[in-house]
């Protein structure tokens, strides 16, 4: 089977950043989470130069909580240079880094939103593209993303899940042969592998998304796994997600020792 070649360039990173993060409420009261500096910067920037590693260039971020904040952040920071939105049918800011060849999309996905709810909010901005990566804005890896998603087009799934090994609070996968079997989320019932957070979707996600209350993780997922839609990319390397401050000292912790290499 012939893979198609990628160009990085082109694929849209979804990055979910608008929820209200209440476990870390010290923080969230005055920041949204993504923007909680860990080892000198917010953990949203990690994120996004991860991404940058590899080539991306085309980001979209789901804001919701505090949304102007992020905003504000944007239009501050000398690296990023605000253009003005010549598309009146899309309601978002977008802004250019100048020290790197990325552009951002930030839009506003709704204070109350879920998961699912906020990539259905998005879904002018990824059609009509056959496919799109997406994560979480609270959650850091050095998981290899160009190789979650040459497996992507190479089993030509609706979604690719990387799949992870810590603790058993989070969504649990149940794998064979690659093949996500079920996908049950925040339970101890495997305890094998886990929900990593970093996706790869067809845009034909989209059909399984009701509305705004939509959790991606639950209905959409579990439904797709049932029709044998799901394949996971084992992660066997680093990931750390921040749920609470004792997370957030942790990966402070960390990337102080390995000087956020």
């Amino acid at each position: 089977m012939q893979i198609k070649k990628i160009n990085i360039k082109k694929v849209k990173v979804v990055i979910l950043a608008g929820g209200m993060g209440t476990r870390l409420s010290e923080y969230t009261k005055l920041i949204p989470k993504p923007m909680i500096n860990v080892y000198k910067k917010p953990i949203l920037f990690h994120i996004i130069e991860h991404y940058q590693n590899f080539g991306f260039e085309n980001f979209i971020l789901a804001t919701g909580y505090k949304s102007n904040y992020i905003v504000n952040y944007f239009k501050k920071n000398k690296f990023f240079k605000e253009i003005k939105n010549k598309k009146k049918s899309l309601k978002h800011r977008y802004f250019v880094q100048t020290n790197k060849s990325s552009n951002f999309s930030i839009v506003d996905t709704g204070l109350n939103t879920m998961t699912g709810g906020r990539v259905k909010r998005l879904k002018n901005y990824l059609l009509p593209d056959e496919y799109f990566c997406l994560t979480y804005g609270d959650g850091v890896s050095d998981v290899n993303i160009k190789k979650v998603l040459k497996l992507h087009i190479k089993r030509d799934k609706i979604v690719t899940v990387t799949a992870v090994r810590p603790p058993s609070r989070f969504g649990a996968l149940k794998i064979k042969r690659n093949n996500v079997e079920q996908f049950q989320e925040k339970t101890n019932f495997f305890d094998s592998w886990i929900n990593g957070g970093f996706f790869v979707f067809k845009t034909s996600l989209l059909k399984f998304i009701k509305g705004d209350s939509t959790y991606l993780e639950k209905e959409p997922l579990q439904k797709i796994c049932k029709i044998n839609q799901m394949v996971a990319y084992k992660h066997f390397g680093f990931w750390h997600c921040m749920d609470t401050l004792r997370d957030k000292e942790n990966l402070e912790r960390f990337l102080r020792s390995k000087n956020a290499k």
